[in-house]
């Protein structure tokens, strides 16, 4: 095979790499299912995701027009060739696809077709997809498949390619996933531990209001104010709980907005006096402003169930092209070096991640009766 393609493989390679970072799977697909049917000089070029049904979740293709492609009509089903690839996870090279006896045609719309080349997309023993092309341009040889092994070799790294892309993708929602789970499951505790305590004492106190209501109706009637009270605090720990159940609008209003927001809840909803300040911060990678949610999410959770604190500021300011974050309370405060010996406390160990998985630090200062103030910082992007 010639310099040339060799050297538009290393391009495409170098950019796919770097798009895989930053875009969407299906923009990173569609730019190997191009860059194979320019590189390797095909008519036709499709990459196929295969569902749980019998179908495709994603299929995505290049060189048929989209009037074409709304003729032929409805996504192909995992059958013949396609089927081969996903399930004996063996490549295909072709001399003329519809002479293969596993071949079961194709919509009258659909593009006449001859040379076959395809692969599966694997990641370890996953069949993740496939990727194929068809009818090569240029001169034929005589006999045989026009595609060669080269070109099965080339497809085999665009193919790598896009293993990386649906592994990344497929990586992201069960991360994604897992953090809604960790997050529903926490405020399910939270929601649990704070009602149930509001319960109990509406219980004990209705109860001393009916013992007392025929002896002395004046201390009966302040125990039923008191009853009113502790109800009402019940149903704004509910509201609260529910507001903080649906997912954080972080994707539709940023994260000052969404910091704000959920700081007021919990200003409503406890005791102690929880304030959020914000001076200059511009919008910063989703990653970041992600990960500075979920660590003050975890510090103001310390602060208001386990450092018994009165006060809690929450300050975010701009920091070159990053930020910072403050969480500062005047609670019980503890030793962060005893913290540190002792393995995970306080959720330490999980901010520290977050704050390292996405290029920021963070830093903890406290000490027994002193308060704790935690700071993360973000470099921006």
């Amino acid at each position: 095979m010639s310099h040339g393609p060799r050297t538009g493989l290393a391009a495409v390679s170098t950019a796919l790499l770097a798009m895989s970072r930053h875009l969407e799977v299906r923009d990173v697909l569609k730019t190997i299912v191009v860059s194979a049917r320019e590189l390797l000089d095909a008519e036709y070029a499709a990459l196929g995701v295969p569902d749980d049904h019998g179908g495709f979740a994603q299929f995505v293709v290049d060189g048929v027009s989209e009037e074409q492609w709304r003729a032929i009509g409805p996504l192909p089903r995992q059958h013949g060739i396609l089927a081969a690839m996903l399930h004996e996870a063996t490549p295909q090279r072709l001399a003329d696809v519809r002479t293969d006896p596993r071949f079961e045609g194709w919509p009258a719309a659909h593009p006449d077709m001859t040379e076959f080349l395809g692969l599966p997309i694997r990641d370890g023993d996953d069949i993740l997809g496939a990727l194929f092309l068809a009818n090569k341009r240029g001169p034929r040889p005589p006999a045989g498949n026009a595609f060669t092994e080269d070109d099965e070799e080339l497809l085999g790294i665009l193919a790598q390619h896009a293993a990386i892309a649906l592994t990344n993708a497929r990586l992201y929602e069960r991360s994604r996933e897992l953090t809604i789970a960790e997050e529903r499951s926490r405020l399910a505790h939270e929601l649990h531990d704070a009602v149930s305590q509001k319960l109990f004492s509406l219980r004990l106190t209705a109860q001393a209001a009916a013992a007392l209501v025929d002896r002395d109706p004046a201390r009966a009637k302040g125990e039923l104010h008191q009853v009113a009270a502790l109800a009402a605090e019940a149903t704004e720990e509910l509201r609260a709980a529910v507001i903080e159940l649906r997912p954080a609008a972080l994707d539709e209003d940023g994260l000052v907005a969404t910091l704000r927001t959920q700081i007021q809840v919990l200003d409503r909803a406890h005791s102690a006096h929880v304030t959020f300040s914000c001076d200059g911060v511009r919008a910063l990678p989703a990653a970041q402003e992600e990960a500075l949610l979920r660590v003050s999410q975890e510090a103001l959770h310390n602060a208001l169930r386990h450092a018994d604190a009165a006060r809690v500021e929450v300050t975010l300011r701009r920091r070159g092209p990053g930020a910072l974050l403050r969480i500062t309370d005047d609670g019980r405060g503890f030793d962060p070096l005893a913290v540190r010996r002792g393995g995970r406390h306080l959720g330490l160990v999980s901010m520290r991640d977050r704050a390292a998985g996405v290029g920021g630090t963070l830093t903890v200062h406290s000490a027994p009766g002193t308060g704790t103030t935690i700071d993360m910082e973000v470099p921006g992007g």
